[in-house]
This record gives structure tokens, C-alpha cells and sequence, in this order.
């Protein structure tokens, strides 16, 4: 009898196939308590909102759109779209800052020789263990002596200087990876090193710069302290701070809208993410985040 007659005959046997159908019913049954809340509040979102918080069956008998309707016309004194405006403004900056200038970092603790490269790195990777909460009074004394607080400045400046550990930790291995030949060859050709980072390094490191792209959108858009700590004018409020002005806790709530426009808010990060899947799954396979 061949290998292949073998295979064959032991997976029709009972115990394989009753192991096998167990295996995936525990996989689907995982799945299924994993994207319950996400299903939930999709259909909370589409049902009255005085039985927001009575129901909790995935089926809507009488679906409606008047959630959606009541949340992006009816919240303060703006409509929902200022503060979807305003998460686009300042999750799109922290994009750009973060990705350009920890790029450059990590460009030069991967390529460029000089005294304490190591000791400066270990410096820098030791950052990501300093709680956020150490550094919030002191971010805010400062912020208020520029007079930066109510405005998105505190939000995006620094993350044009490199403040963000991890995605320089990110690029630093990526670029480890690229053959030193190949920049060596650069200089042959006369090139500095501004030339060889954008000539050559930037256009390889697409995967990596997609994937620290991809985290800086989805922590800036979903960050609900710091908006909360520096912003105090309702116009410049983020969806995450807006959200919760449907909760009032000394008068009427307006659960219905808040999941409308919670769903809403998932719907950028869930395109950016279908936008970018492959180079995303590139550079997560290539930086060795798993």
C-alpha cells in the first residue's frame, strides 16, 4: 500500500474525523465570542435607540437608520463630521511625522557609526517601558507654558521628533536586513547618505514604512487620553472624545446614536487596513512582529 493510501485511510477514520470536526467547532465557537461585541453593536446600531441596551439578540425585527441620522446631526454644537475632520487632521500628521522621523532614526542607529550608537539605541528601546501615565504631567506643564493646550499641536509635533520607540525599534530591523552591498555600491557611485536613504533605502523599506504607518493611524485615530487632556473646545474634539458626549450621566443618554457613530468611526481603520493588507503582512513577516 503507497504513503498516499495510508493518508487517505487514516483520515477516514472515526477518531480522526471526530478529533478534526471538534477542533473546528471549538475554532468557530472562539471566533464567534470574539466578533460578538463588533455584530452587537452593528445591530444595536440599526435598532431603536430606547432598546439599545434591552436587547442583546444579533436580529433586528424593524431596522432603522435614524440612529445615524440623530448622531450626525445632533451632538453639542457641531455636527459628528467636524469631529471626523478633526481625527483625519491629526491621525494623518502623526502618520507623516511618525513614519518620516523615525524613519531617520532608525536610518541612523542601522547605518551610521558613531560613539554610543549602542548605549543611545538601549536608551531609546528602554523608553517603550516608562508608563505613560510618568509622562503625562510633564508633557502638559510644558505644553501649557508654549500655550499649545486646546489646540492639535501637542497631539502631532512630537511626533515629528521621533518619540515613538517601537517604530524606530521596527525600521532599525528591517533596514539590518537590507544588504550593506547595496548602499556601499551607492557610495561607489557617489552618493551621500540623504541620497542613499531616499534613493535606495525608502524604496525597499515600503512593507516596514506601511506597517509603522498602519499602527501610528489606528493608536492616533483611537486614542481617547490625550485628546481628552489637552483638547477642551468641543469643535476640535476627536471621534473618541465626541463619543462620549451621547452619555450624559445627569441627564438623557442617546445610546443608539453612540453605537451609529461608533460603527462609523471603524470604518477608516478597517479600509486602511483592507487598503494595505499585503504590504502590511510583508512587514510584519520581515520585522519579525508576530
Amino acid at each position: 500500500m503507497t504513503t498516499t493510501a495510508l493518508v487517505r485511510r487514516r483520515h477516514r477514520t472515526v477518531p480522526y474525523i471526530a478529533r478534526r470536526t471538534f477542533i473546528h467547532v471549538g475554532l468557530v465557537s472562539a471566533a464567534f465570542v470574539m466578533v460578538y461585541p463588533l455584530l452587537w453593536m452593528t445591530a444595536t446600531a440599526f435598532r431603536p435607540s430606547e432598546q439599545a441596551l434591552i436587547e442583546d439578540s444579533l436580529w433586528v425585527p424593524q431596522p432603522t437608520v435614524e440612529n445615524f441620522v440623530q448622531g450626525w446631526n445632533a451632538v453639542g454644537q457641531s455636527g459628528f463630521g467636524v469631529f471626523f475632520l478633526n481625527s483625519f487632521i491629526v491621525a494623518g500628521l502623526a502618520v507623516i511625522g511618525n513614519v518620516l522621523s523615525c524613519a531617520l532614526a532608525a536610518y541612523a542607529f542601522a547605518r551610521l557609526p558613531f560613539r554610543g550608537r549602542k548605549f543611545w539605541f538601549g536608551l531609546m528601546i528602554g523608553t517603550i517601558m516608562l508608563p505613560i501615565h510618568v509622562l503625562l504631567i510633564p508633557q502638559y506643564l510644558l505644553f501649557n507654558a508654549l500655550g499649545w493646550v486646546d489646540t492639535f499641536l501637542p497631539l502631532i509635533v512630537p511626533k515629528f521628533l521621533a518619540t515613538e520607540a517601537f517604530f524606530v525599534f521596527l525600521l532599525v530591523q528591517f533596514f539590518r536586513l537590507i544588504p550593506r552591498e547595496i548602499t556601499e555600491a551607492g557610495r561607489i557611485d557617489g552618493c551621500g547618505h540623504p541620497r542613499i536613504f531616499i534613493r535606495l533605502i525608502l524604496p525597499l523599506s515600503v512593507p516596514a514604512l506601511t506597517t509603522a504607518a498602519a499602527f501610528s493611524f489606528i493608536w492616533s485615530w483611537n486614542d481617547f487620553l490625550h485628546p481628552l487632556i489637552y483638547l477642551t473646545s468641543q469643535s476640535n474634539y476627536t471621534v473618541p472624545i465626541a463619543l462620549s458626549l451621547f452619555v450624559d450621566s445627569s441627564g438623557t443618554s442617546n445610546y443608539g446614536a453612540l453605537f451609529a457613530m461608533s460603527l462609523l468611526s471603524l470604518l477608516p481603520v478597517i479600509g486602511f487596513f483592507l487598503a494595505f493588507q499585503k504590504l502590511l503582512l510583508d512587514g510584519i513577516s520581515t520585522t519579525g512582529l508576530k
